[in-house]
């Protein structure tokens, strides 16, 4: 019986610290508003930032990018569109020191339309993304950080790597170097 009642006392106070943790966190008070809690932009420098582009990386100098220090930077997340790949859409994902590249499908635009969703919803979705001559093949990776991260140093660095081309000509990108593994289904 005193064994039954030390385990009840126990479980109690294990109740009220679970509540009391969750009262003090820092994610129960910006979920609340409330007015003690400093944003982790404030109290730690975490900053984000969006890359976005519209044309095509040449797959050999994104590797050499992709093979680079990102000093500051602790999270990576996005897709992105190689030149030797016009049909597909490449997944990047990046936490520490590690960084996984992949394919993640195929851009809209290499689907025949007749089997797009014909939900009003979907294409009105789409309609930004759809450019006259990209489609909806683009470059979107968001970057997460802190000092030393430095934006204007990556985004010039992503820019370099970006195909220097106003019209959308695959078969001359096709034979270009491409260090990225098969996306081919039988390479699996």
């Amino acid at each position: 019986m005193l064994q039954a009642a030390r385990s009840d006392d126990l479980k109690l106070t294990r109740n009220q610290s679970l509540v009391l943790s969750v009262l003090q966190s820092s994610w129960y008070k910006e979920l609340h508003g409330l007015k003690d809690h400093i944003p982790e932009t404030e109290e730690y420098g975490i900053r984000s930032f969006v890359y976005r582009a519209k044309k095509a990386f040449d797959p050999m100098k994104f590797q050499a990018f992709i093979d680079k220090s990102w000093p500051g930077v602790v999270r990576t997340k996005g897709f992105f569109w190689l030149a030797t790949r016009p049909h597909h859409v490449g997944e990047i994902s990046q936490a520490g020191a590690l960084v996984r590249t992949g394919k993640m499908g195929l851009w809209w635009t290499s689907v025949p339309r007749e089997q797009w969703p014909q939900d009003p919803g979907f294409l009105a979705m789409m309609k930004p993304y759809l450019d006259p001559v990209w489609g909806d093949r683009r470059q979107e990776i968001v970057f997460i950080g802190a000092d030393p991260m430095d934006e204007a140093k990556i985004r010039a660095e992503l820019d370099a790597c970006l195909i220097d081309s106003a019209v959308f000509v695959p078969e001359l990108w096709r034979n270009l170097p491409d260090p990225f593994a098969s996306w081919d289904r039988k390479a699996a």
